[in-house]
């Protein structure tokens, strides 16, 4: 993973810890958890498809498919 091996890890870590303080790095590391709960919430919910547009969709495939017939044998 991009050449990244432990002591290197290690070696940024203390960097981050340096630059923003044990505390500030909670708040941070709180606000990221929170985020990614929050986008994987997200993408769980918009996964499911609205009773109606299976329908729509259905209807569209078989009305495309059965020109295209159509369009195959006026040829």
């Amino acid at each position: 993973m991009f050449g990244l091996g432990v002591p290197e890890l290690l070696i940024i870590l203390v960097i981050v810890i340096v630059v923003f303080g044990a505390n500030r790095l909670k708040g941070v590391g709180g606000a990221l958890g929170t985020s990614i709960r929050d986008f994987k919430k997200t993408v769980r919910d918009d996964d499911t498809v609205p009773s109606g547009r299976t329908e729509t969709i259905t209807t569209t495939e078989t009305k495309l498919r059965d020109d295209s017939t159509r369009d195959s044998q006026i040829r």
